[in-house]
């Protein structure tokens, strides 16, 4: 049965700051390292035949921990259409100081609204708009071939990918959380619908 993984990247230096990240390119923390190390435990019996990526550097280094944890060379394809979603004038915001600026209210709205994106950056409507057409060009046709695949990206662009494969609503996709770290196991019929859905969390 066709399979893919999801893999949110490990705990980030801006995660831990409580900080918008977005675009910016920061590193995984010593905790996000062990998570990925944690992962790349609980996918060994998985050798992947290819492997996705973003253009940043915490979700590559969470994929290259995986990789060389377990010892497989897949080949790993990098796009910044995986890219985490991009957050314009909030980016590197601490949470609480975007709060104090913009209001409770409004900073809710940019982070929790479908199609409301913030000053200068995306709303998750627009990061959908950009991760789908790569998976379903991309990502989705090795994995309907039976090749078992794994994309590690990041909270927002897997959030995209998820609202795709589980049919989820706009309403409800902005809901989901995604933890650092824990694999997403997908099996696919046929016709690429689930079968099931195993968090490894």
């Amino acid at each position: 049965m066709p399979k893919l993984v999801l893999i949110r990247h490990g705990q980030s230096l801006w995660n831990l700051e409580n900080r918008f990240t977005g675009w910016v390119d920061v590193p995984l923390t010593a905790t996000g390292e062990g998570e990925a190390r944690a992962a790349a435990a609980k996918l060994a019996d998985l050798k992947f035949d290819v492997c996705y990526t973003s253009a940043l550097t915490r979700a590559q280094r969470t994929l290259q921990i995986i990789l060389e944890t377990n010892g497989w060379t897949t080949p790993v394809i990098r796009d910044q259409a995986l890219n985490e979603r991009h957050y314009g004038d909030l980016s590197g915001l601490n949470k609480d100081e975007a709060r104090d600026k913009w209001g409770e209210e409004q900073v809710r709205l940019w982070r929790r609204s479908y199609d409301v994106p913030p000053p200068g950056g995306e709303s998750l409507k627009d990061t959908v708009a950009r991760v789908v057409p790569f998976y379903v060009q991309r990502i989705l046709p090795p994995v309907m071939r039976g090749e078992r695949v794994l994309v590690a990206a990041h909270g927002n662009s897997l959030r995209a990918l998820c609202m795709v494969l589980e049919q989820m609503t706009p309403e409800s996709v902005t809901t989901l959380e995604l933890a650092t770290g824990v694999p997403i196991i997908y099996q696919l019929n046929a016709d690429s619908t689930v079968a099931s859905k195993t968090v490894l969390g």
